[in-house]
């Protein structure tokens, strides 16, 4: 345990010294400048401080005041020493933060029990703190755990729907990370562009509504057929919707809404404006961008530079100008997630391991208009 004493009074110091002594574990540090001492307790944690009331320069109830307000002395004990125990020095004293008083005529038996009593009191604050200091880091390692684990659990729903669309998981995550790189352009506070990171992947989780003869039709849909697959947002949010976590209702919101468009010309509620959701509006431009830079079977994938064109050319129709404008200005780290995370296994995006090859998919609901009917498959 280490004491600070601060007293400019010699005789006081080798007193209180003597009885300290006694206590082996006790490392006292001894100063008569109370600016210097104030420095030493910013840099140094002291378990117990006994502090002299008359000093030049800084008197003790000035010098407990600025002790409390360093983060650590908030509940440490502080003893005021004085031979002025009135009780307007002992008010000014406590509204100061003073523990406790210790008069300096005090001798003998009465001094070693308060100084003993002094000793036992910092014991105990000091186990307090050493138990709530290990509480808070097990708190911290079960909240990043569940962290963890509700990320997983994210990305691996998305992957199990991903699979109906014959892709293997990394649109999912290119989109996740491309809407927290724009997010975070944006702005935004951490915590929400964390949340969009782990809600853009359901996206599209509606689509396990959809039949497979629709959603795995390699030609150009048709009318009704385009009907359908529009409903995976009406489903989505039906799935997600009325969640009592605030993760879930913000990806209930992205699944409804990611395909509503800046002029109104969206779907399924014909939102226009501040009126889609910010959520929304950022996933969009992902996942447009996503679509139109993968390749298909049945398409080539579109050149980056000619993709982020494309994306620029539908600024304030399609998409919110803000949201462009963000993605643009991080354009050289969009394109380093398109670099390393093409390639790679979902899992292994989120956590930086197994890398593995895999052939992306054009989300085919993402056409600009659908035919008035049949088409011929190309």
């Amino acid at each position: 345990m280490d004491v600070l004493l601060v007293d400019d009074s010699a005789a006081m110091q080798l007193a209180l010294r003597r009885h300290f002594s006694a206590y082996p574990d006790l490392s006292v540090r001894a100063m008569a400048d109370a600016r210097k001492a104030l420095t030493e307790a910013r840099i140094r944690a002291f378990d117990l401080m006994l502090v002299d009331y008359h000093m030049p320069g800084m008197d003790g109830i000035c010098f407990i005041r600025k002790v409390r307000e360093i983060p650590h002395y908030a509940q440490v004990p502080i003893v005021m020493i004085t031979s002025d125990v009135t009780d307007e020095i002992k008010q000014a004293a406590l509204e100061a933060g003073a523990t406790d008083f210790l008069a300096k005529r005090t001798r003998g038996v009465e001094l070693t029990v308060r100084l003993r009593n002094f000793i036992r009191l910092a014991s105990a604050v000091r186990r307090l703190e050493d138990r709530a200091t290990w509480l808070a880091g097990e708190v911290e390692r079960a909240l990043r755990h569940t962290r963890e684990r509700e990320a997983e659990i994210i990305f691996r729903l998305a992957l199990a729907v991903e699979y109906r669309d014959n892709d293997t998981g990394g649109h999912t995550l290119r989109v996740a990370r491309y809407s927290q790189i724009m997010a975070a352009e944006m702005g935004l506070d951490p915590e929400f562009c964390r949340q969009l990171y782990l809600a853009a992947p359901l996206h599209d989780v509606g689509k396990v509504a959809v039949p497979d003869g629709i959603l795995l039709k390699k030609g150009r849909l048709d009318e009704n057929e385009f009907a359908v697959i529009r409903d995976h947002t009406v489903i989505g949010k039906r799935i997600l919707g009325d969640s009592s976590g605030a993760l879930i209702r913000l990806a209930a919101e992205i699944a409804e809404a990611h395909h509503e468009k800046w002029d109104g010309s969206g779907y399924p509620n014909g939102w226009a404006g501040e009126a889609i959701p910010l959520s929304a509006r950022i996933v969009a431009v992902a996942d447009v961008f996503d679509a139109l830079t993968s390749e298909r079977p049945y398409k080539e994938a579109m050149r980056f530079e000619e993709a982020r064109e494309r994306i620029r050319e539908l600024a304030g129709s399609h998409f919110d100008p803000a949201c462009v404008e963000a993605f643009l200005r991080r354009w050289d780290d969009i394109r380093a997630v398109t670099a390393a995370e093409r390639g790679s296994d979902l899992y292994a995006m989120a956590h930086g391991t197994e890398p593995w090859e895999r052939v992306p998919e054009l989300l085919r609901e993402l056409a600009e208009e659908p035919p008035p009917k049949a088409a011929s498959r190309s």
